[in-house]
């Protein structure tokens, strides 16, 4: 078992992490680690549209996502998680103007 610990990052430096969760998994898909985290803030209600919104925010390129120092770009990817892996979710901040 190791622990999964998520971050928020924006491209100006900001840096926010939510405490670490055990994850039994060593082997999980990008899409799983992103409802997982989608389900630490909503918790039951309110879950499946949450998610939803995550994963178009996703695909729209809102945010990527770095397992320790590797991108994942596809959700359904596995990923391979250590004793102690940060995930990263970096939320990309438009140009002003743009």
């Amino acid at each position: 078992m190791g622990t999964v610990t998520f971050v928020d990052e924006t491209t100006l430096g900001e840096r926010t992490a939510a405490p670490p969760l055990a994850v039994p998994e060593e082997h999980l898909p990008l899409r799983e680690l992103i409802a997982r985290r989608v389900a630490l803030e909503t918790g039951p209600e309110g879950y499946e549209e949450a998610l939803a919104r995550a994963l178009d925010a996703f695909s729209r390129n809102g945010f990527l996502v770095l397992v320790g120092d590797r991108q994942v770009e596809d959700p359904d990817e596995t990923v391979t998680l250590g004793p102690a892996t940060e995930v990263v979710f970096l939320r990309l901040v438009p140009l002003v103007g743009g």
